[in-house]
């Protein structure tokens, strides 16, 4: 990477006030847990930044029994006007806790401090403005059949979310909850629980009646109590693959509903009448946006032959101009990886991808000394049996396969178990709509790729999970509706 002249422009960390420890929010209040706890760490200095309780099952067990009191002696019996008003007032006091949120979530999760200022926080804010606006208009969101009962809420719903964008998932699950009459206990990641405590803080300043958000924190077995736990009506998790086929057995058989977002290997196509410098935008952000770290990450980037040296050698000098380094500078690209297990990942499945004869190609920088690094990285000469072009990275990595014809595209496209989205680059309509329409993806964009909205769904097909989230869509995941209701 070509060395650049300018001056750093860190964010200050004064505006956060970090406590030494952190308890478990349950029925409006900060508690201490039973069980043991663990440290969460900066992952770009490996700093401690916290200790943090690890909820126990008996810990999981209270906050679910304040759930179903506020669900059964409050929140279900508030009209939606006043339910929204809280929603409401949350994405307020959201926006107006911006820069502290933007600060927090970078020290915790290692992305960029542009990327949360910019992106994460604004939309997790917008989704509980949007929600806040059906919370009094559900009847009239055409969920239920002409002739039935307005749809109701489920209960007490449990919400497990990951470490790639703490703040934004936690917004996507516990603002349609609300808005629809539910009440929530939320697990956020073990690596990133801070952004979620802050949360809590949010909703005592906004008077929420207690027990209607509770946070638990813990690693796996926090999470599995929550799964398990009897009175829990709705399961709503993001993250592997694996372990949604795991909640997913585990809930089988029992009354409990499921949304699962899972993992991802998106295809970006490139055909070769699109607007190269306008893709190769698309490709950087498609890919190295918050380090990789997205489900819907287009890793596979599939470029017709005729252009595909061209779109190579831009990619490879735009990715000469990105900066690796410190989060909180605001001038910084792409930053730390979540965590050493993670890096681990990475690493391991780069490995794979040289030792089977694909060819790496990565930006020459200097890393920091301390920290969670890996350089973004691009692969050509691969073949779709590559473990690079085939399982999910989650990392700063691409791969570069060619097609000749839209037909191949396709195939090539959907020669995966995800199907999660996909990115499509030409000038043609019909064909964008064609391969829209051929593609095995919950998520098709054309001339653009990562952009999200709370009025529009998102979710996933076969092994990228199951129901979907934002929009009326997501709204139907919370609600009895039909019969049912």
């Amino acid at each position: 990477m070509s060395k650049f002249e300018y001056a750093p422009a860190p964010e200050s960390r004064a505006i956060v006030d970090l406590q030494s420890s952190y308890g478990l929010f349950i029925n409006g209040e900060f508690v201490d847990g039973t069980g043991s706890s663990f440290k969460t760490i900066n992952p770009a200095t490996e700093e401690k930044l916290a200790d943090v309780s690890e909820a126990s099952a008996d810990d999981v067990d209270k906050a679910v029994k304040a759930a179903r009191t506020a669900y059964t002696r409050v929140w279900s019996r508030m009209s939606g006007a006043e339910r929204g008003k809280y929603v409401f007032r949350i994405a307020r006091i959201m926006q107006e806790r911006a820069r502290e949120l933007a600060v927090l979530e970078s020290l915790d999760n290692g992305k960029p401090i542009k990327e949360s200022r910019d992106v994460d926080v604004p939309t997790a804010a917008a989704h509980f403005f949007y929600h806040a606006g059906w919370a009094d208009k559900l009847e009239y969101a055409g969920l239920s059949p002409a002739g039935s009962p307005p749809p109701r809420p489920l209960g007490v719903v449990g919400q497990v979310i990951p470490w790639n964008f703490p703040l934004l998932m936690l917004a996507w699950k516990i603002a349609p909850a609300l808005a629809t009459g539910n009440t929530v206990v939320l697990k956020p990641a073990e690596t990133t629980p801070l952004t979620a405590l802050l949360f809590a803080e949010i909703c005592q300043q906004a008077d929420l009646p207690p027990g209607v958000v509770n946070i638990v924190t813990g690693a796996g077995a926090t999470g599995q109590a929550l799964v398990e736990h009897p009175d829990v009506d709705k399961i709503a998790f993001t993250g592997s693959t694996d372990v949604g086929k795991a909640i997913a057995r585990s809930i089988a058989g029992t009354r409990k509903r499921a949304t699962l977002e899972l993992g991802g290997k998106a295809a970006n196509i490139v055909f070769e009448d699109a607007a190269i410098d306008q893709a190769v935008e698309g490709i950087v952000n498609g890919i190295f946006f918050n380090q990789g770290h997205v489900c819907c990450a287009g890793s596979r980037l599939l470029v017709q032959e005729s252009v595909a040296d061209e779109v190579v050698r831009r990619l490879e000098r735009r990715m000469k101009t990105l900066r690796v380094g410190d989060p909180l500078d605001k001038n910084t690209d792409v930053g730390a990886i979540n965590s050493k297990a993670q890096l681990q990942r990475i690493t391991e499945l780069v490995d794979a991808g040289e030792a089977e004869g694909a060819t790496r190609w990565t930006v020459p920088c200097e890393l920091p000394a301390r920290g969670f690094w890996f350089a973004p990285t691009v692969f050509t000469d691969v073949s779709q049996t590559h473990r690079v072009a085939t399982e999910e990275i989650f990392g700063p990595v691409l791969s570069v396969l060619t097609f000749r014809t839209p037909q191949e595209a396709v195939a090539k496209a959907n020669n995966t178990p995800y199907g999660l989205s996909a990115g499509i680059w030409t000038e043609k309509g019909s064909r964008i709509l064609w391969m829209a329409d051929q593609l095995k993806a919950g998520v098709v964009w054309a001339n653009t790729f990562n952009r999200f909205d709370p009025t529009s769904p998102f979710g996933g097909y076969k092994e990228s999970g199951y129901g979907r989230e934002g929009g009326r869509h997501g709204l139907e995941a919370y609600l009895r509706t039909g019969v049912d209701a």
